[in-house]
């Protein structure tokens, strides 16, 4: 069985505005050619969304608008789209990064992918059995 991870927006914003052979591209190929299995959920897809359509993004990616959402459609057909039951408070640094370990605690990862490892550190709830990597790490 695949590994199972939640990618952090960071990420995949990475993949759309780095160099051609970045660590983040060669990780979401590993995703799309499905060698990982990404975890979503309607929060994380919403901002997904959200970081993909800002004009300082589409501004600085080598894709046009409808290729960077053709990427996202890609990326989306191999997620597991995963519902969660019971919120969890990590207390994260960023506040708003706590609902990555609730999607990967309900969705049974092993690995979160950010380039925020710091930030995940800082947590006043453990969980050991996930793994905090950035992309050139986990590859």
């Amino acid at each position: 069985m695949n590994p199972r991870i939640v990618i952090d927006t960071n990420v995949l914003i990475g993949a759309l505005i780095g160099k051609k052979y970045s660590a983040n591209r060669k990780f979401i190929k590993l995703c799309l050619t499905q060698e990982f299995t990404p975890l979503i959920n309607k929060t994380l897809f919403t901002e997904y969304e959200d970081v993909i359509s800002r004009k300082e993004i589409v501004d600085k990616s080598i894709y046009t608008e409808s290729e960077i959402n053709e990427f996202l459609d890609a990326l989306l057909s191999v997620c597991h789209w995963i519902k969660i039951y019971y919120l969890w408070r990590p207390n994260l640094r960023d506040e708003k990064d706590n609902y990555l370990v609730e999607l990967a605690v309900a969705g049974n990862a092993q690995f979160i992918v950010t380039h925020n490892v710091k930030d995940f550190q800082q947590s006043q709830l453990k969980f050991p059995q996930i793994q905090i990597k950035r992309p050139q790490e986990i590859m």
